[in-house]
């Protein structure tokens, strides 16, 4: 019998995004037994299977380097604790294994031995002869040494230095890796998790534990109760998984409907200049207060001027939800915007008092595993560039694609990033437009997606002024597009 995978264990193993290998079994290239894939297959498939370069034997390999061990050990491998649990755990299952071999292998020897001795005593009988042919020959072919395939060994070697954990009822499933807990490894696979603090005081990360093992991690001030204890509860927060497989109960954010409206005291961490016109404001949050928010979604920022009042504006957030304590905001010059004016006149300092209002918005990813088409117009980039992140960590979409417009020439202020992930993920392309009419750059965006991408059925996203969205969302729509397939944001 083939040895079988999880789609999450292959992804990881071959170094594929797993919205790929979903997108081959839904065109057939492979198929699903009971939610798992066959080894055979994917060889088949991959038949130069090799780790990927942050990969398994790569991580082990850089352990033995002293000047990065200490790190290396503290982000990839979970504690001596747990790995020793997880060891225990395999080898409880190999002697369970070895048991039950043992007693097939009396088995099938004392049915030799009864055929052996059929044969003796029924001497001509075709029938007896056949069953003592059968047993030894299958007794041979049982006991003869098959090769061993890599991805079964390094399957084996996973389940120690990782785990995996599935959510119920959602059926949704993450990687724990490294000292991480379960609730900083559910965020940044991208999951709509409930929590509030994150260190412990407050017990809104509270889940059940259905199978599996959970270790401590830190110190907890909430006190759960025995009845609660009892079945199974404990915080997402403090705890990681000591198993190499575990499954949780608990509840997930549907939608933004589901995320509450928090106002948090922030910091200014830093102020950076992007462009002449364009500056990156990064926020972080106290440790006991983060924001829980979705990807796409805006906040109101407050800020106190001595003795002048208060300035308010609404912002995308452009940073991931999965870094909940850092927030990142471009700001764009603009007169009409007092917040901005102070910022740009270095009124606003690192340091200082920021309030934060919300989150707000329907901008966000809609469940699904089509291919997604990134479209964003100059500011437009902040939502696009958290939604696009977030997509990442879900590594659910076959391909992402983006297309920025800039009506100004410096107005593609963070193209780095789209040239990072880019050059580190084969999934991801991208094109950068420079047009001063937004209604022209948003027809040239159109001609572009129609040369590659009108064939596909993908889900667009759409940012920026409300120029450039009714006109690419016409194109689109004009081409065939499904209403249902298109979201917008107007800034």
């Amino acid at each position: 019998m083939t040895h079988q995978l999880t789609v999450w264990r292959a992804a990881q193993l071959l170094g594929v995004a797993r919205g790929v290998l979903q997108q081959q079994v839904r065109e057939g290239a492979l198929a699903l037994n009971d939610g798992l894939l066959g080894v055979d297959a994917l060889l088949k498939l991959y038949p130069q299977a090799q780790l990927e370069e942050s990969g398994l034997l790569e991580r082990v390999a850089q352990i033995r380097d002293e000047a990065f061990g200490k790190r290396v050990r503290e982000r990839m491998l979970p504690s001596q604790e747990v790995l020793a649990q997880r060891l225990f755990a395999q080898t409880q299952e190999l002697a369970d294994v070895r048991r039950h071999l043992q007693r097939y292998h009396g088995l099938v020897i004392a049915l030799q031995k009864q055929a052996r001795v059929g044969v003796l005593e029924h001497p001509g009988d075709s029938a007896w002869e056949d069953m003592e042919h059968q047993v030894t020959q299958g007794l041979a072919q049982a006991l003869a040494t098959e090769s061993v395939e890599l991805l079964e060994v390094m399957d084996d070697m996973l389940k120690i230095m990782t785990a995996q954990v599935t959510v119920r009822p959602s059926g949704h499933q993450f990687l724990v890796e490294g000292h991480a807990n379960l609730l900083q490894s559910g965020l940044h696979s991208g999951l709509r998790l409930n929590y509030g603090c994150g260190n412990g005081s407050c017990g809104m990360c509270k889940v059940r534990v259905i199978s599996g093992e959970v270790a401590q991690t830190q110190h907890s001030d909430y006190q759960l109760s025995e009845n609660e204890k009892a079945q199974g509860y404990t915080l997402m927060c403090c705890n990681t998984a000591a198993s190499s497989e575990l499954t949780l109960e608990l509840l997930e954010a549907s939608g933004p409907q589901d995320i509450p409206e928090q106002q948090i005291v922030t910091h200014v961490r830093a102020i950076t200049t992007l462009a002449p016109n364009t500056r990156m404001l990064h926020l972080q949050t106290p440790r006991t207060h983060r924001l829980r928010f979705l990807a796409g979604q805006s906040v109101r920022l407050g800020w106190t001027l001595p003795g002048q009042g208060d300035v308010h504006t609404t912002y995308p957030v452009a940073s991931c939800p999965c870094d909940d304590r850092n927030l990142i905001f471009f700001i764009a010059r603009d007169p009409a915007d007092a917040l901005a004016q102070h910022l740009f006149a270095d009124d606003i300092k690192p340091g200082e008092a920021i309030t934060v209002l919300g989150p707000t918005g329907e901008f966000v990813l809609a469940d699904g595993h089509r291919p997604l088409v990134f479209a964003a117009c100059d500011g437009g980039f902040a939502p696009i560039k958290s939604l696009i992140e977030h997509a990442l960590s879900l590594d659910a979409a076959p391909s992402l694609s983006l297309f920025w417009l800039a009506t100004q020439s410096d107005g593609h202020f963070s193209s780095n990033y789209c040239r990072a992930w880019s050059e580190a993920l084969d999934q991801f392309e991208y094109e950068l437009v420079t047009q001063a009419d937004t209604v022209v750059g948003a027809q040239q965006i159109a001609q572009a997606m129609r040369a590659d991408l009108f064939d596909i059925d993908c889900d667009f996203y759409l940012a920026g002024p409300p120029e450039f969205v009714v006109t690419l969302r016409d194109e689109l729509r004009a081409a065939g597009v499904a209403q249902a397939q298109i979201f917008a944001e107007v800034l």
